[in-house]
């Protein structure tokens, strides 16, 4: 005769793990949240803000690409960032 297979229950973890408090979501999930930060920055008018702000004064060029674009991550990439 065979015992009955149990199935097991699921268990909650979430007091037992150092989660953080905060109000942000888990996950980015852009794909769906993009658009509506889009659409606001748009209403608001942001470019345009930032660009009379920064009217008159010199031009801000940051060149700075992924650390991982060439390969392996190695010291150069650090180097080009502390100089």
């Amino acid at each position: 005769m065979t015992e009955p297979h149990h199935q097991p229950t699921a268990t909650d973890y979430r007091s037992t793990l150092n989660l953080p408090d905060t109000p942000f979501p888990m996950r980015g999930d852009l794909p769906k949240r993009e658009p509506a930060w889009a659409k606001n920055w748009a209403e608001q008018g942001l470019y345009k803000q930032l660009r009379i702000a920064r009217h008159g004064q010199p031009l801000f060029v940051l060149h700075d690409g992924p650390p991982y674009a060439n390969g392996k991550l190695h010291i150069g990439h650090a180097l080009n960032k502390v100089l």
